[in-house]
């Protein structure tokens, strides 16, 4: 990479990066749009490129976790840090039509269920 020079280090962080958060985000089933992705780590890592996009605060979020998550690595991983990282991921506080608990500890049950919204089923059965 060094012998690239700084703008083709600065890019291929960059793609690396926007990929990593968009690819992510499609195995949870959330489809993020590229441009937004890569403009917010863009402007967060002060790399100079045209053609910013706005992108939503949802977007932010994601951005916000995953540079934490891969640049602050080495850090001893804390509550505060999760959650954090849990307020950045639902900067509403909710999740799809489900208002959620941030920033600390659930005092509910959690569920896994399947199926279309309105049509779930619980995926565990109880014993």
């Amino acid at each position: 990479m060094n012998a690239l020079g700084f703008s083709a280090k600065e890019e291929a962080t960059l793609t690396a990066l926007t990929l990593d958060a968009v690819k992510s985000s499609e195995i949870e089933g959330e489809l993020l749009n590229y441009d937004q992705v890569r403009s917010s780590i863009a402007r967060r890592l002060g790399i100079n490129t045209a053609g910013f996009v706005s992108s939503s605060r949802h977007i932010e979020g994601v951005v916000e976790m995953m540079l934490d998550a891969t640049q602050r690595y080495t850090l001893p991983l804390t509550e505060k840090c999760l959650f954090g990282w849990h307020a950045a991921l639902s900067p509403t506080g909710y999740s799809a039509p489900y208002l959620i608990e941030l920033g600390r500890y659930r005092t509910d049950k959690m569920q896994v269920v399947s199926g279309a919204m309105g049509k779930e089923k619980n995926a565990l059965r109880s014993r």
